[in-house]
């Protein structure tokens, strides 16, 4: 075979394929053509407004030389959405329509457009309603006089104020936007969102419909049934009436103020929480709880404070600071004219004011009769004084320590101006007068010991130390200072203070705590415990004895008493 002839064959079969290729692929190419041809008319058709009804049509160059003029039972549609109204002008070229007269558009089941006028854009999908607009979807309603409707991204806008209506909440501002897809509304400039135990005012308000939960951004005022509110970011549910508030906001209630870095409150139930920075100011008592957390309930006035807890009472002209791990207030027959209210302090009390400090385990202040009792290990420095007790009691007079009864191994300690003598006193129990807030008379009873320094008046120097027993002495004082001391039957000893024998200068339950008192309001938070060996000795009371009917049980007490008598 020639050259030439397998040249032909080549190019035959060349032409073959090519026709294959014509009569299999060009078909699909022209099929796929048509198709895409047809999708861009459905799509043209599908964007354009279609006129369903009109009782009259006609042209009127005078009036509008580019419209179809409509009247009577107007009927629009497009998209999935129907449009009435009294007239219309119809631009069938640019695809838009303006509408006159009870317009109203229905999208679906859930949503319809009111106003006296509206001009619709189809392309666009943007409807421009105007006067007495009504914009009703689901359970929300928004009226306004001047509303944007965007199908497309299913937004509405208002800018000549509006007011929106949703389950008994109304929320009313000066500019706004409505999303009938995510049902969010975000509503600006004089913003009051307001129902039956609520109003909010505003600049900046987010607000849910689904869950009726509003966030408001910048300065703003919560007034609810029992509270004042502002904060600068917060949260508000109009169903739970819950709020929750950030960066430092303040809740008010009637003298009561609580700020911290975050506050949850519910005005249904009262109850509030804070976290960090916490403070908690009781401005008619005069006194606040500070901490990283604290809980209040307003309906039952219990509250508590942990965290670097601190109780501040500023009647007084000098603070007084406490500090434990857990404060908790509990209130009794409130809302009634006998209430009062028990504090529980415990774990590490530290408490600091400029002329008292106090250490103990845990104490309670009782305001039914201004009592403040003092548990495990008490110690309470008044100036150059230290008393310790296994407890101590301090009773209160118009925020001013009135007396204090310092029960069982009671010792009390003044340092002399040298630091290195002390006047002791010890005794079973203990008690101390106070007038204006100073000390005025103290009695020791039962088993008391006495160590005093006499003092030269002319040149403040040590001259003599006593030492006497006795079961009760009473000392009385007059500008701080000691006046004089009475005592009956006594047995004592007088020692030069030259003379005086080793270890006669400390009475056997002397110790001085000075490396345990709080020097200042921030030392409150340093716990220093007593050293090993220095702690009260526990000591075993005596019981009564038992009757031969305490040993039986109750059901036999009545026979036993017979057989007895």
């Amino acid at each position: 075979m020639g050259n030439g002839q397998r040249i032909v064959r080549g190019k035959l079969t060349y032409i073959f394929i090519l026709c294959l290729v014509g009569l299999f692929v060009l078909p699909s190419v022209y099929a796929a053509k048509r198709k895409t041809q047809t999708r861009k008319q459905q799509k043209t058709e599908d964007t354009r407004v279609y006129l369903v009804h009109a009782d009259v049509l006609h042209y009127d160059r005078n009036i509008n030389p580019d419209a179809q003029i409509l009247n009577g039972n107007v009927h629009f549609r497009h998209n999935g959405a129907t449009l009435y109204c009294d007239s219309a002008h119809f631009y069938e070229a640019s695809n838009s329509f303006e509408a006159f007269g009870h317009v109203k558009m229905l999208q679906g089941d859930t949503l319809s457009l009111t106003s006296e006028y509206a001009f619709y854009d189809g392309d666009a999908q943007l409807a421009r309603a105007r006067r007495n607009v009504v914009l009703k979807h689901r359970q929300s309603t928004l009226y306004t006089d001047s509303l944007d409707y965007d199908r497309l991204y299913s937004y509405g806008y208002f800018f000549e104020g509006g007011k929106l209506v949703d389950k008994g909440s109304t929320l009313t501002s000066d500019w706004g936007e409505y999303n009938t897809a995510t049902r969010q509304a975000v509503f600006n400039y004089v913003v009051k969102l307001k129902n039956k135990d609520f109003t909010l005012t505003t600049d900046t308000l987010y607000y849910d419909t689904r869950n009726s939960q509003a966030h408001v951004v910048g300065p703003s005022h919560i007034k609810t049934r029992n509270s004042d509110i502002d904060t600068d970011d917060g949260y508000y549910n109009s169903d739970t009436e819950q709020t929750k508030l950030f960066g430092h906001s303040v809740i008010k209630n009637e003298g009561k103020q609580l700020t911290g870095d975050s506050v949850y409150y519910n005005s249904k139930t009262g109850v509030s929480e804070a976290f960090n920075n916490v403070v908690y100011n009781d401005t008619t008592n005069k006194n606040m709880l500070t901490g990283d957390y604290v809980y209040y309930d307003d309906s039952t006035g219990y509250a508590m404070a942990t965290k670097r807890a601190v109780a501040i009472d500023y009647s007084q002209q000098d603070s007084l600071f406490m500090h434990a791990d857990t404060f908790k207030i509990f209130t009794f027959h409130i809302n009634t004219d006998s209430v009062y209210r028990k504090i529980h302090a415990y774990n590490k009390v530290r408490a600091y004011r400029t002329d008292v400090q106090a250490v103990c385990d845990s104490l309670v202040y009782n305001s039914k009769d201004s009592c403040m009792t003092m548990y495990k290990d008490p110690i309470v420095w008044y100036n150059s004084q230290q008393v310790i007790g296994e407890q101590i009691d301090v009773f209160m007079k118009d925020s001013t320590i009135d007396r204090a009864h310092v029960i069982e191994q009671a010792l009390s300690v003044e340092q002399m101006y040298d630091s290195i003598h002390f006047n002791q006193v010890a005794s079973k129990e203990m008690f101390a007068f106070f007038k204006n807030g100073n000390i005025d008379e103290v009695n020791a009873k039962d088993n008391v010991q006495i160590i005093y320094y006499n003092m030269d008046e002319a040149d403040s120097t040590l001259t003599l130390m006593n030492y006497t027993e006795t079961s009760l002495m009473k000392v009385f004082f007059e500008d701080k200072k000691m006046r004089y001391i009475w005592m009956n039957k006594n047995d004592g000893t007088v020692y030069p203070i030259t003379q005086i024998p080793t270890g006669k200068d400390k009475l056997p339950s002397f110790v001085w705590f000075d490396y345990i008192r709080p020097l200042n309001k921030e030392d409150i938070f340093v716990w220093r415990g007593k050293k090993k060996g220095t702690e009260l000795k526990k000591i075993k009371r005596r019981e009564a004895p038992k009757l031969p009917y305490q040993e039986i049980g109750d059901d036999d007490k009545g026979s036993a008493e017979e057989k007895k008598k």
